[in-house]
């Protein structure tokens, strides 16, 4: 379900994939190549929701922001970069994602958090608001830790994991 919110309505760029089960709401544009999978909520309506080139928000993951308010002056938005690979019941709560990272299952990111370019976010983390996560690692744990440097197959795991999305998101294009 796709629907507008205060006159904004999602936008999508070319060749985007989303399943008829996603609820997306307001403010959200999205690059290229793009998939949300199924039982995805993105609620675009106090702020705005960016999406890059090639990232795939997989099912049951939620996607906000912050408005403005007394606590949270301006407000935040949530900007996930190219290539990211949001695993499945991920929340992501008005963050930014760098390019080339994968947030792994049942990851919370929480306000203000900032994971730079290749990040591998192990699964169930949780980044507590504010926490930037440095390129080059992976972290994990509840709070998310600084856990070791990403060799260089992981770091080309993070490009691969964004284009198979790619290809698969192409083969439900086709068959629709």
């Amino acid at each position: 379900m796709i629907k507008p919110y205060q006159g904004k309505s999602p936008q999508f760029g070319e060749r985007c994939y989303v399943d008829e089960t996603a609820v997306l709401f307001g403010d959200l544009v999205t690059g290229d190549d793009v998939s949300i999978w199924p039982l995805v909520a993105a609620r675009g309506d106090v702020h705005h929701i960016r999406i890059g080139h090639r990232s795939n928000i997989q099912d049951g993951s939620v996607l906000h922001v912050t408005h403005d308010g007394p606590y949270s002056p301006g407000g935040l938005p949530l900007l996930i970069g190219d290539d990211v690979t949001v695993g499945h019941k991920v929340i992501l709560h008005a963050c930014t994602i760098g390019n080339r990272c994968l947030i792994g299952m049942g990851s919370i990111v929480m306000d203000g958090a900032v994971i730079e370019d290749e990040v591998l976010l192990a699964a169930g983390a949780v980044v507590t608001p504010g926490k930037q996560l440095k390129s080059g690692y992976l972290y994990r744990g509840n709070p998310a830790r600084e856990a070791r440097p990403l060799s260089d197959s992981e770091r080309e795991m993070l490009s691969y994991s964004a284009a198979n999305y790619v290809k698969v998101k192409n083969n439900y294009l086709a068959e629709a």
